[in-house]
């Protein structure tokens, strides 16, 4: 075999190894990421281009020291988030403001730099991806609410969505009770007197508090698809 064979065979040869390991490496991304992996690559506007930058934001947080919360915090925490939704039947927006205060200060205790809202989401997705469409929708509606554009229902679902991002931030979300979120306005004064964190919310709590809806985040494929 000629030396220009050998050249070629060589080159071809590490062409298929990168073409495998980049294979190799979008399916471990898309396993972990999910529909974020398609955001960000259509962010990107490509697949290389993409993975690098969530391979970024990997690194980065595993330079982060992140802890879990202790037992003490997490029941501060919690109260806090109570006096939160307490707060919502008055000042629905303000209650908004606050519990995006609150993940903040979760995720700094956390270890997590929490200043930037964008870096806030990009390190959700590498560590609470499930929670990132939640933490989204929530900065969406309060964008809005600031331009006067959101409802008082809007702001309730924003502090829905901020609940969900909250509780799985706390790290063992079982091991503290936490109220339900109640209708803003005019309320009933609870002549029973304070509910004990152990104790079952009624029935007409349970039907306020509904698991927060996200819109599903679509697939490159399936938008190729309704394009044609």
């Amino acid at each position: 075999m000629s030396a220009a064979a050998i050249a070629i065979t060589v080159v071809v040869a590490v062409v298929v190894l990168v073409v495998a390991a980049m294979a190799v490496t979008r399916r471990r991304l898309q396993q972990r990421f999910g529909p974020e992996y398609d955001r960000v690559v259509g962010e990107k506007r490509g697949q290389f281009r993409g993975a690098a930058e969530l391979a970024r934001r990997e690194r980065r947080v595993q330079r982060l020291r992140i802890r879990p919360l202790t037992a003490s915090a997490r029941a501060e925490y919690a109260a806090e988030w109570r006096t939160v939704q307490e707060g919502f039947v008055d000042q629905p927006q303000h209650a908004v403001i606050e519990g995006q205060e609150l993940v903040a200060s979760v995720m700094k205790e956390r270890g997590y730099p929490a200043e930037d809202p964008g870096q806030i989401a990009a390190d959700l997705s590498v560590t609470h991806v499930a929670t990132l469409d939640h933490y989204r929708v929530a900065r969406q509606i309060s964008a809005d609410a600031e331009r006067g554009d959101a409802s008082t229902e809007d702001l309730r679902q924003a502090l829905i969505q901020l609940r969900a991002v909250f509780t799985e931030l706390l790290g063992k979300p079982d091991a503290v009770a936490l109220q339900e979120l109640p209708e803003a306005g005019p309320q009933v004064p609870n002549e029973t007197g304070p509910v004990s964190d152990d104790a079952e919310p009624p029935a007409l709590q349970e039907q306020l508090w509904r698991p927060a809806r996200v819109p599903q985040a679509r697939t490159s494929e399936e938008e190729q698809e309704e394009a044609q």
